[in-house]
């Protein structure tokens, strides 16, 4: 369980292709100093586990399923990730609760500058369409944020300074994917209506 607060932006140092997924290799200067194998790191919002570290560099391993769903096999060495260590019992909450299952990548549609903020558009998967609404909450490329509009084909979000700043959300420009994580409340509640109203039929 993660929060959608990134901690540490990281480096992709290698990617290698294996017969089934990619293995991927992520740096930091101290990010990776008491992480363990088998522990779970998100990477831009997903959550993958760690199976090896050396020094300041850990090795992940991406199956096709998730690189169906995320937009991890458009890395490239030398581009930058957003890391998050998983949820303990003593660590703040912030933001909100975040699985790192991907349910599918959008499409930056249009970045607007507004004072030191900066408004950005997103297309609208049908998949995700009932799980978005005005001030929800929605993560993307693991960092948490607040809907501001949602239209029929398209929502927005405001980033402010910091995660300007402490993510990779401003190195993103129109045409770029993102991986899109809906809040885990909604997918729940549409799930158990959806079975209490056909259970009526």
């Amino acid at each position: 369980m993660f929060t959608g607060i990134v901690e540490s932006l990281g480096t992709v140092t290698a990617i290698k292709t294996q017969s089934v997924g990619i293995q991927l290799s992520i740096s930091h200067d101290d990010f990776f100093k008491k992480t363990k194998t088998g522990a779970s790191i998100a990477i831009n919002g997903v959550c993958l586990t760690v199976i090896s570290v050396k020094g300041k560099q850990a090795v992940f391993e991406v199956g096709p399923e998730t690189l169906k769903k995320s937009n991890l096999g458009f890395l490239r060495v030398g581009m930058n990730v957003n890391l998050e260590k998983p949820v303990s019992a003593s660590s703040d909450f912030s933001g909100h609760f975040v699985q790192g299952h991907v349910d599918t990548t959008a499409e930056v549609l249009k970045m607007e500058k507004s004072g030191p903020w900066v408004d950005v558009w997103f297309s609208l998967p049908d998949l995700i369409k009932p799980f978005l609404v005005d001030k929800g909450s929605v993560c993307i490329e693991g960092v948490s944020l607040t809907i501001v509009q949602v239209k029929k084909d398209r929502f927005s979000v405001a980033l402010i300074p910091h995660t300007l700043t402490m993510t990779t959300l401003a190195l993103k420009k129109p045409g770029d994917m993102v991986n899109i994580e809906t809040d885990m409340i909604a997918k729940y509640a549409m799930r158990a209506y959806e079975l209490f109203f056909k259970g009526k039929k």
